[in-house]
């Protein structure tokens, strides 16, 4: 299975952020979309960063007025990335070994969804239970 196959079923909406928002502005939106990062970016549809939830806690440990801060300030700014044509396998893969729960996916260095973990398990799961049912099937059949 492909990316792109889940894409086909989540859809390929991308909330982004622009670097120059504010740490209040990236808890709205994360809210308001219930998602756990957004991609930054400043015309929406290159890449410059990813911030998460993650990031959000690590400011707030300590930082006085961290609201106002600037999405720039937190972000990552090494983003691995997909397309649609890789595999799911390579995906996990990826997102085990750097410990990431978000990718953005690329065609032509613009931006064209995100894949998170949840997407990812979901779709294995969806794999094993077709392959459970075939067997079923073959053995009951």
């Amino acid at each position: 299975m492909k990316i792109n196959d889940i894409l086909r079923g989540k859809g390929k909406k991308v909330v982004t952020i622009s670097p120059e928002a504010t740490v209040t502005e990236l808890l709205a939106l994360l809210a308001e979309y219930n998602v756990g990062a957004l991609v930054v970016s400043a015309d929406g549809s290159s890449v410059a960063g990813i911030v998460s939830e993650r990031d959000v806690v690590r400011l707030m440990n300590g930082t006085p007025d961290a609201g106002h801060v600037r999405v720039s300030a937190i972000m990552t700014e090494q983003v691995h990335t997909c397309t649609p044509d890789d595999h799911i396998d390579d995906m996990m893969r990826l997102m085990t070994e750097e410990r990431i729960r978000h990718v953005p996916v690329v065609v032509d260095d613009r931006l064209t969804g995100i894949v998170s973990i949840g997407d990812v398990v979901k779709s294995r799961i969806g794999e094993l239970e077709f392959e459970r049912e075939q067997l079923s099937h073959y053995i009951t059949g």
